[in-house]
């Protein structure tokens, strides 16, 4: 069975509030760049043999481009997130819209859970992690723990520019994981380093690239540019990374994660079949 992810086109996108330290509605995103950047990405998933569904983009939501945000799918449930600030809570109508003609079962959060989607939880074996702090949560997590039986383990997000766990974690196996340390607290990075056997660590300058948000199809894993030695740590454990700029989605605070939703479960990247490359690219879009 083909790995199979959401997006949606970024015919809207554009820095048009502030609601993240990376958003300057001073430097705002240019359009066509924008299209072609996402364009190559798709073209990249396309290849790799990835099935790719397609959320209509809204005119009056420019974020809705970074659906990693809209909600975590599980078989096929999809938990609807829950949105902090109301400019992205108008997004919620449409994924839930989408999900249900696609026979998912929706589920909504209790009014006090703040939950972000697959932004802020990621599955690494059988276990989701879970962020809070800007974003999402701790009560959130509860829900899920229980809706899931689903072991949780919560970790606290402290660094305004990494608001979202997708932006300094990203799971590539069952026990291997990227992580960016500086965004977690103390406890947090000393519950990664119990839980997680392998922990690929990226420095400050590769994570302000958002290295870590990356997207795993099987043993290739998709990154912005700029980011060798994560990419160079990577290929010696076997992997082979494609790298393709995406640089007028980090104006946003997004990347490559950002820009996809697994439909087939965060939790299946170590299970997905693809065809393999032996190279890396390197897209200059």
């Amino acid at each position: 069975m083909k790995p199979t992810i959401l997006m949606c086109p970024p015919d809207h996108y554009g820095i048009e509030y502030e609601i993240n330290p990376w958003m300057k509605t001073s430097n705002n995103s240019i359009k066509d760049v924008a299209s072609k950047q996402w364009i190559s990405l798709h073209k990249i998933l396309c290849n790799l043999d990835v099935k790719v569904e397609k959320v209509e983009p809204q005119s009056t939501l420019p974020d809705m481009c970074f659906i990693a945000n809209a909600g975590l799918v599980y078989k096929k449930r999809f938990i609807s997130s829950r949105f902090l600030h109301d400019v992205r809570q108008k997004e919620t109508p449409h994924y839930d819209d989408w999900f249900l003609k696609h026979n998912f079962i929706v589920e909504k959060l209790p009014e006090e859970a703040f939950f972000e989607g697959a932004g802020d939880a990621l599955f690494c074996g059988s276990t989701l992690y879970a962020g809070y702090g800007f974003r999402s949560n701790i009560e959130s997590h509860k829900y899920l723990s229980q809706s899931l039986k689903k072991r949780v383990v919560s970790l606290q997000l402290v660094d305004p520019y990494f608001y979202h766990l997708d932006t300094c974690f990203c799971p590539i196996d069952n026990g291997k994981a990227i992580y960016y340390p500086g965004a977690f607290d103390f406890y947090a990075v000393k519950s990664l380093k119990a839980h997680i056997p392998t922990l690929i660590e990226v420095s400050s300058k590769e994570a302000e690239r958002f290295a870590c948000n990356a997207v795993v199809i099987g043993k290739t894993i998709i990154t912005n540019t700029g980011c060798d030695k994560l990419r160079a740590k990577l290929r010696a454990l076997g992997y082979t990374v494609i790298s393709t700029k995406l640089d007028e989605f980090l104006k946003a605070g997004g990347s490559a994660k950002c820009l996809t939703l697994r439909l087939d479960g965060e939790e299946a990247t170590k299970k997905s079949r693809q065809k393999y490359i032996s190279y890396d690219v390197q897209d200059v879009a």
